[in-house]
């Protein structure tokens, strides 16, 4: 009778661990792809609100420098309106001058007195045409330096505009890299995945004639009286032996994976939550935990397995696989989890 029920439990097919398995691995693919959006949306906000200092930086030069035009053109105007006046001035002065010698053409008693104003007022128009020479040579400076200045805000604009294409061609080319890096961690997360199921198919057959070993979503589970005695953190013969087959498999993974993916295998250690005593050499569940993962670590790399690629870590009774208060839920949570993951 128990040998009919064995054999009808064998022939049972068991879907729901690939299922898990398939649904774990599309639930870490989504949000692996949601991190790289967001980090790719956080870079290219940091390079817009770079660059909008920057435009904000050249429009307050732009401002500036057409304050100082206008004010240089206000000048300007006042000095043309001084040399009209100067102008009008010297005209003034040459009617005069022109009068007088007139003057002088028509008597001799008053050509002395004459003579005298006509000398005094030729001093005068020599000065004023300095002063106009001068005034002339102030429009002339300012001509420049307006020149200068529209040059100056012809640069910038120009230099405005070719920052602003290439804040465009950046922009464009963020976009693209953040696509090509999607598609790239895509395949690469692919790729992993189809090593994972190749690694656990392996596992599969190398362990298959252990009730105690099964697969538990994207994890690979031993419990931990296959491996260890009792409050023990040093594998016992039986679990030697079972992780001498895991350390095969791990090697052929090592030859078959690629050398640019970079993978690990992380090995897990679980308790229930009877705590310990306290008074020996392991005090509470995260010791004991830590310190099995350690050694199953450590058995690999004497194995031959690259350090590298292990990761050990504890995490005492916090994380059961069936929270029941009973022995057989404390049973399942006593294990030690091996998880194929990307660093």
């Amino acid at each position: 009778m128990a040998l009919a029920r064995s054999k009808r439990r064998e022939s049972r097919v068991d879907y729901w661990p690939g299922f898990v398995d398939a649904l774990s691995t599309l639930l870490l693919a989504i949000m692996f792809l949601l991190s790289v959006f967001v980090l790719a949306q956080f870079l290219l906000s940091q390079e817009i609100t770079g660059k909008d200092v920057v435009l904000n930086r050249l429009n307050a030069q732009i401002n500036e420098l057409t304050n100082l035009l206008a004010l240089e053109q206000t000048n300007r105007q006042d000095v043309e309106d001084q040399l009209l006046g100067l102008q009008s001035s010297l005209q003034t002065t040459e009617d005069e001058r022109s009068r007088l010698e007139r003057l002088l053409a028509g008597g001799a008693g008053a050509a002395a007195a004459a003579g005298a104003r006509a000398d005094s007022l030729s001093e005068s128009l020599d000065q004023e045409r300095l002063v106009s020479q001068r005034a002339l040579s102030q429009v002339e400076l300012l001509n420049q330096q307006i020149s200068a200045l529209r040059n100056q805000i012809s640069a910038l604009e120009a230099a405005l505009d070719v920052s602003e294409q290439r804040d465009a061609d950046s922009n464009a080319k963020i976009a693209d890299l953040g696509r090509r890096l999607n598609v790239a961690l895509a395949q690469r997360v692919q790729e992993l995945n189809r090593y994972r199921s190749d690694f656990f198919g392996r596992l599969r057959e190398i362990l298959s004639d252990r009730d105690n070993i099964r697969i538990v979503g994207d994890r690979f589970v031993f419990q931990s009286e296959v491996l260890f005695s009792s409050g023990a953190t040093e594998i016992n013969p039986a679990g030697q032996s079972e992780m001498t087959k895991l350390a095969e498999a791990i090697l052929q993974l090592e030859r078959e994976i690629p050398s640019e993916i970079n993978w690990v295998l992380r090995v897990d250690g679980h308790t229930d939550d009877v705590p310990l005593s306290g008074t020996g050499r392991i005090r509470d569940n995260w010791e004991l935990s830590s310190a099995r993962a350690t050694s199953v670590v450590k058995f690999l790399i004497d194995q031959g397995v690259t350090p590298r690629r292990l990761v050990a870590a504890g995490f005492g009774e916090f994380q059961p696989l069936d929270s029941a208060d009973s022995d057989e839920a404390r049973t399942r949570n006593r294990r030690i989890e091996l998880k194929l993951t990307e660093r």
